[in-house]
This record gives C-alpha cells, structure tokens and sequence, in this order.
C-alpha cells in the first residue's frame, strides 16, 4: 500500500488549534488542568521525537546515487533559505519565524520547523504560521507538480530530481513521486526523488546547529553590541554553547543508522550483532512510529497554546514569504533538472521505462 501524502503531524496542530479555539473556550478549568502536560509535550516529547527522527537518516543513501544529486540539494538549501530570509526581512516579519519557515521550505517541511523550533525558542504562534505556510504550499505542489514536471521534462531522472527538491515535506515529496510513479510507469523518478530527499533531511543535522549559533549571536548582538563585537563571528565554542544537547543526541542516531546500514551491507549484521530483518523493523519503528508519535503529540500542543486572535494580527506576511521561497525553489528546481547531467545508459528516457 502507497503511503499517504498526507502527514499526520500538521493534521495534529490543526486539531489543537481547533479545540483550542472552539472547545476550551467554554472550559476554562480544563485547560488549566491541561497546561502542565501541554508544557512537557511541547518540549520533552518534541525532543525525543527530534531524537528519534535522527534514526531515519543514512548517509549510504546519498553516496548510492553518486556525487551528483547532493550539490544540488545544498545549493537549492542555501537558495531557499537565503531567499526566505531576505524575503521576511523585507515583509518586516519576526527573524525567527522567517528561519523556520525558510528551514520548513528549503530542508524538509514540518519536521524542520518542529526541529529548529527549541534551539530558536520560537513561540507557539511562529511555529503554526510556519507550520501552515510550508503544508499548504507543499500541499499544492504535491498535487500538481507531477503533471507539471511530465509535461516540462523528458527523463525520469530529471522528474525525480524536480520534485525532490521543489516540494517540502517528505510525505509530500512521497506522495507526488509514487503518482507519477504510478501514473506514468516511472519508477526511476521515485527512486531519485526519495533519495533526493532523503538528501535533504540529512542537512538538517548540519543546519540546525549553524543556523541556532547564527541566530543566538545576532540576538546577543543587538542586546550587547560592544561585547559581540569584541568575540569572532564563529567559534567553536560558541557554536557548542548555542545547540542544545538534542541536536547532538540527533545526529548520534543518525551516525548509529549510517554505521548499522554499512553493516548490514558489509557483513550482513547490523552493529555486528543485528539481522538486516530486525535492523529494518528497529529503525522503522523509533525513527517512523516512534518519532512521528512524539512529534504529533508536541504538535497538538503547540495547536493547544495557538490562539486565532495571535495570528490575525500577523496577517498574510507570511504567506508572501512562503509562497517566495516555494517559487524560488521551484524555479530553481526547474534549472537543475534542466542541467542535469545523466549518466551513461540513461538517453533513451521514459520510453525505455514504458517497454
């Protein structure tokens, strides 16, 4: 069975944000009772969900495709936050909403903004706008950039790559490249889309902790400017006070998954002791069911401590900027899978897929 395109981890902010809007209006006492569990869900769970996302991330699926697909996921990383950022600068939205949603746009969608959240301390009302801007431009491209990209492209190299790196949220990226898989017999484009991916959350390990260092400096910056002036713009040192400890815990899972996966491919075990069957059932169920459970759970109570009347004053700024950064990164999606280079054996396109 195909997965769904659609994620669970938006639907639960929704949710949240309804009840918290039209139910618990009329229960003030349950929501008091409410804000404990809310408070450890919003932070503690969402952590060991960051955490646990980390083990769905192998660094072997991007060497599998050469050196080819992984320039142009950074280059259109570097675009797209790049853009978003000047983009929300100009539109004189706050500069940690216009991270998360230059993060969710560029890296992988909600998990990037439910991961850059803490490290950024963005509040409950940034992270919905930012949750809601990337899913409903996502959402669009899921649906009609399949037949966009049939139309625009001639190999299903190129098609892959397009939507690999134009869509933002990996069920989207999924659910687009298995209905052109389907609908056009084309599973070369779903083989180059995942791992295109896949490319791009792996990024997310090395993007967090930049971009929080960046960030915390800017901010101490503006608050002591004499001081900040006197430090070098990056050290190591403070690149290690301003990422907090669950980015380290989520690159050490994915470190675990990249080391199991050699392995299983060298040996046939696992850290020397797993079977590759048991290997595939352990990763799927912490770093899918297990990180997906914690993250929705965290999501749901950011929806629970998001109130309408908070994002009616922010008005559609952010939409404008997400609706730039997703054309920039389809734009320049486009340009890639134009130049992109196929390999020898690849000429013949999707005719040769059709036979």
């Amino acid at each position: 069975m195909a997965a769904s395109p659609i994620s669970g981890i938006p639907v639960s902010i929704l949710l949240g944000m309804a009840i918290n809007n039209f139910v618990l209006p009329s229960f003030p006492q349950l929501k008091q009772q409410l804000t404990p569990g809310l408070n450890l869900s919003s932070k503690l769970i969402l952590q060991l969900g960051i955490i646990c996302v980390g083990l769905k991330l192998s660094a072997l699926d991007v060497i599998a495709l050469g050196g080819t697909v992984f320039p142009c996921v950074v280059l259109a990383i570097a675009t797209g936050l790049s853009f978003t950022a000047f983009l929300s600068r100009r539109l004189g939205l706050p500069p940690r909403m216009g991270l998360l949603i230059g993060a969710g746009t560029s890296i992988c969608g909600v998990t990037a903004i439910t991961a850059m959240a803490p490290s950024l301390k963005a509040n409950p009302q940034e992270v919905s706008f930012a949750v809601a801007t990337v899913v409903g431009f996502g959402t669009f491209g899921m649906l009609f950039y399949p037949y966009l990209a049939h139309f625009v492209f001639n190999t299903p190299e190129q098609v892959g790559l397009f939507l690999g790196l134009a869509i933002h949220d990996t069920s989207q990226v999924l659910g687009s490249a298995i209905t052109y898989s389907q609908v056009y017999n084309s599973p070369i484009a779903l083989q180059w889309a995942t791992v295109t991916k896949l490319s791009r959350n792996i990024c997310l390990g090395l993007v967090i902790p930049i971009l929080s260092s960046i960030y915390a400096r800017q901010e101490q910056a503006l608050e002591n400017p004499e001081a900040s002036s006197k430090n070098s713009w990056f050290s190591l040192s403070e690149f290690k006070k301003h990422v907090p400890m669950f980015v380290y815990g989520f690159l050490g899972m994915a470190l675990i998954r990249t080391i199991g996966d050699a392995g299983v491919a060298n040996s046939g075990l696992a850290l020397g002791v797993i079977s590759p069957g048991f290997w595939k059932c352990l990763t799927h169920l912490i770093g899918g069911k297990l990180g997906t459970c914690f993250l929705g759970t965290a999501m749901a109570a950011v929806g629970l401590n998001t109130n309408f009347s908070v994002l009616r004053g922010v008005g559609v700024k952010p939409f404008v900027a997400g609706f730039g950064g997703a054309l920039a990164m389809g734009v320049l999606a486009s340009l890639l899978g134009f130049g992109l280079q196929l390999g020898e054996g690849n000429d013949s396109g999707r005719e040769s897929e059709s036979e």
